[in-house]
């Protein structure tokens, strides 16, 4: 499925009120440090909007079609074989990624070895259940492969997450609601509904040391033989 799509959906009333929504999930889920490391894997072209790039000197955006925000730091390259060192970055930002990702585990692997232990990964994602997601697809059909198999749902994440030593940290669905005279977008942690347009988790990567257990010697206690020569002369000294 061709990523054209996401950019069809941000171009609906709705999509504009969930493209807000996750700006500000992603805006607050931020917690490092200016000077530390920053990737977002997927260009949206509106990064401006969660991230201060004059302020984030280390933020960086990999994209294949070198898309995303122009003030930003871009990178050209496929996410399944990231060009950067084990364990340099910080934050990873992976907003509407892995659902039109081919090599989508390969991807998570990629991420797993760049992350720094104890670094933080923001994964957003549509609800594979969306009402308004399937409309969008209906509509933009011609730029779908097939339906099933490229909307991943929010317990197969986890279990991938879990397969890689990610501790979840938190998560978050993104339930957006519009009409003539009122429209609002809102994200809750642990909602879900059939409004429910797209989820967020939150993860942070654990770096776990296994202690080799070395196995325990018993040791027998020694008995003490006393010369029985040598203790009958004492008896009789004692006497």
């Amino acid at each position: 499925m061709k990523r054209q799509l996401l950019f069809a959906w941000y171009q609906t009333p709705r999509g504009e009120l969930l493209r807000q929504v996750e700006a500000e999930f992603i805006r607050r889920s931020i917690m490092v440090g200016c000077k530390q490391c920053v990737l977002q894997i997927g260009g949206l072209g509106w990064e401006n909007e969660f991230i201060d790039c004059s302020l984030y000197e280390n933020f960086m955006i990999l994209d294949a079609h070198n898309l995303g925000w122009a003030d930003a730091v871009k990178i050209q390259a496929k996410s399944c074989n990231l060009p950067l060192q084990s364990e340099s970055v910080d934050l990873i930002l992976l907003p509407h990624l892995l659902e039109f990702d081919p090599y989508r585990f390969q991807t998570m692997r990629e991420i797993e070895r760049v992350l720094k232990p104890e670094g933080h990964l923001i994964i957003i994602n549509f609800s594979p259940w969306s009402f308004w997601v399937r409309y969008q697809y209906l509509k933009k059909k011609k730029w779908a492969d097939s339906w099933h198999g490229h909307f991943i749902s929010k317990q197969r994440v986890l279990d991938w997450l879990k397969l890689l030593n990610f501790e979840t940290r938190s998560a978050a669905s993104f339930s957006i609601e519009h009409s003539p005279s009122d429209h609002h977008g809102h994200f809750k942690a642990g909602y879900f509904s059939f409004f429910t347009a797209a989820y967020a988790i939150r993860a942070i990567k654990r770096r776990y040391t296994l202690i080799p257990l070395a196995p325990a010697t018993v040791k027998r206690p020694r008995l003490a033989v006393l010369n029985s020569l040598e203790s009958s002369q004492r008896l009789s000294k004692d006497d």
